[in-house]
């Protein structure tokens, strides 16, 4: 497979989810070697990668890794072919929900272990800044029973209309485990469907 096999169709789509990383914080490159994976029927070795999207071998690996890590693309053999082989997740929500796993393991659990930690360092220190202590109070900001840095608004609206939020939104948000990731793909679906109902008015 070369660049020039690719339909213009498909060069469209791997162009625009390389666009689209880079605006959510993804490597362009990485992006490309996705929505290339994702399109593809058959899994794919990185040296066809590589000449497919003219994009150095060195940088196709690192890309791979990556996308091993947020555990979107895998590695399968093909009987005969001695190389590894890489095909994408082609469900859409599943892998809306693995990414969003993801980003809560590595960008807001770690932000809730530090809170907690700050938290509890201010309430052991007997000088501890009571303005600082005040604040985290009201920012809604304390330490719950299994460690973890708890939102605590009492004088706030808890329902989804008094965050702020829609209702799809606040599916989003609740639950956990198998049923948060039921949860996320009924909460983006809805959202998919006021999409279209907005542009078709």
């Amino acid at each position: 497979m070369t660049h020039n096999a690719l339909t213009p169709v498909a060069q469209k789509f791997i162009l625009h989810w390389g666009e689209m990383g880079t605006r959510w914080g993804i490597n362009r490159t990485v992006a490309q070697v996705h929505a290339l994976l994702f399109l593809s029927p058959r899994p794919v070795p990185a040296d066809e990668i590589s000449a497919t999207l003219a994009v150095a071998r060195s940088n196709v690996s690192t890309s791979l890794r990556e996308l091993q890590g947020w555990r979107i693309v895998r590695v399968v053999h093909v009987l005969g072919d001695r190389r590894d082989h890489f095909e994408s997740i082609k469900d859409v929500w599943e892998i809306f929900r693995i990414v969003s796993e993801e980003r809560k393991r590595r960008e807001i659990d770690p932000t809730l272990h530090v809170l907690a930690d700050c938290v509890q360092e201010v309430k052991a220190d007997p000088r501890g800044d009571a303005y600082t202590r005040a604040n985290g109070k009201h920012a809604g900001v304390s330490d719950g029973d299994d460690g973890f840095v708890r939102g605590d608004y009492p004088d706030a609206d808890r329902s989804a209309e008094g965050r702020g939020e829609t209702a799809w939104e606040s599916d989003y948000a609740a639950g956990d485990g198998e049923e948060k990731g039921d949860r996320i793909k009924r909460a983006l679906k809805q959202r998919s469907n006021e999409v279209t109902k907005e542009m078709e008015s």
